[in-house]
């Protein structure tokens, strides 16, 4: 797998290199050179083909020239001891289930896989690395629990002070080891600017081998992609109509990961962007005009996000041409107090809490349905997160406590350990040239 800059000012680069990179040289995000036709692979799927083949089917593939099949195998199969489910709610829409991993959200598959990826190369390479990563949720929890106490590793943190979840902040602070969390005085705007600002560093350069998790790096949003295909290999037989990914979105990292997979033969008809009040991305697909502002919170943080990363990454897919784009992808945007009738409306009607992020995906799903009720279509919407890491929202929309996952009382358990720091870049940079 060969890949460029978005920004073209940079050496090609293969995965490895890549993945130990995180941003390109010249402030880019790495984008893959060629787009590979999978088409055959597939129209081979069917139900019974595990998400751990697809997985490992599609790494072959790609890293054919880097890697022997058997090192692909086992880095897969160290990553992914968990699966992704789907659950049809009715004729026209499923869930795609994503959060059954150690942290009980979506990022465990790129997390995951980063992490067995990465620690295959640095034994290898007896080499040493510092994660740096900013997150607004579920990032931060998904990168603890994957590097935790890997071998060679050690992972930072940035997080915005009292904008995650309770649950969220116990997930990344109360591991400790190689696992450092950074309480940030400012939004998850400043710690992402904090972590860009800091790859360009030629301190840190020199002195840390510097790289990142979050979906920044090609490296987590690659293994993103298996879900999708997944999906379709449960759904292909039942099909009738147009198949319709609708993805919560808020640094846009998990609707490219999907867009790849269509760009790679999946028979996709449309994407749905589902976004909370920091609408960025919808109002660009029906203006033209992209308009980044500060992040506003709201109840489903993990999308709080005013100038999405990857949306440089969508710009080069689709050529940078808005009609190209818009006709891929619809935008939708929920505001609060939509997502909590919504989380209220399917415990009701289905017995079934979801989280905040599911809930405005699932709105979006529907109201797409409503305007194009003449197609055929079936919309797999992504249940990026356990409801349980939201409690106390599901418990103000249901009056219902959902029962937490072993993983997640474990981490109630335990006691936090962070550093605070203003939003601050030479704050951040001082932090790691004394610590590493």
């Amino acid at each position: 797998m060969q890949l460029k800059s978005t920004r073209n000012k940079a050496p090609e680069a293969n995965f490895t290199q890549a993945l130990f990179t995180g941003l390109a040289p010249d402030g880019g995000l790495y984008h893959p050179l060629e787009t590979k036709s999978l088409s055959s692979l597939f129209l081979s799927l069917n139900r019974d083909t595990s998400f751990f083949q697809i997985a490992d089917s599609i790494s072959r593939i790609f890293l054919d020239t880097e890697f022997e099949n058997k090192v692909v195998t086992k880095i897969v199969k160290r990553a992914f001891n968990f699966t992704p489910r789907v659950r049809r709610l009715d004729e026209n829409i499923s869930l795609l289930e994503l959060f059954h991993g150690p942290s009980c959200a979506f990022k465990d598959f790129g997390a995951c896989f980063l992490a067995s990826f990465m620690e295959e190369v640095l034994t290898e390479e007896k080499k040493h690395a510092v994660i740096l990563v900013a997150t607004s949720g579920d990032t931060g929890s998904a990168v603890a629990k994957a590097f935790f106490a890997k071998n060679n590793i050690d992972v930072v943190i940035l997080f915005p002070r009292g904008r995650v979840s309770f649950l969220q902040e116990k997930q990344l602070t109360t591991l400790g080891g190689n696992v450092h969390a950074l309480e940030v005085e400012g939004s998850f705007d400043d710690c992402q600017r904090m972590v860009k600002e800091a790859f360009q560093d030629a301190r840190l350069k020199a002195s840390l081998n510097l790289t990142s998790a979050n979906s920044i790096n090609i490296g987590r949003l690659f293994p993103q992609s298996f879900y999708y295909v997944f999906a379709f290999a449960q759904l292909k037989e039942q099909l009738e109509g147009d198949l319709i990914f609708c993805v919560p979105s808020g640094n846009f990292g998990n609707l490219t990961a999907g867009v790849y997979a269509w760009c790679w033969g999946l028979p996709v008809h449309k994407f749905i962007a589902a976004t909370n009040i920091n609408d960025i991305v919808p109002e660009y697909l029906l203006s033209r005009v992209y308009k980044p502002r500060p992040s506003l919170h709201t109840l489903s943080n993990a999308m709080d996000v005013g100038n999405p990363s990857n949306f440089e990454r969508l710009q080069e897919i689709f050529g940078y041409e808005h009609k190209a784009m818009a006709a891929m992808i619809h935008g939708e945007v929920v505001d609060d107090k939509e997502t909590l009738q919504v989380i209220a409306d399917v415990y009701k009607q289905k017995n079934l809490f979801i989280d905040p992020h599911t809930a405005v995906g699932y709105l979006a799903a529907k109201r797409f349905m409503v305007h194009h009720a003449r197609r055929p279509m079936h919309i797999v919407t992504l249940s990026t997160a356990h409801a349980a890491k939201f409690r106390e929202i599901v418990k103000q929309a249901t009056g219902h406590e959902p029962e937490l996952p072993a993983s997640l009382q474990q981490a109630l358990d335990l006691p936090k350990k962070s550093t605070a720091i203003a939003n601050d870049t030479k704050e951040l940079a001082d932090f790691l040239l004394q610590t590493f």
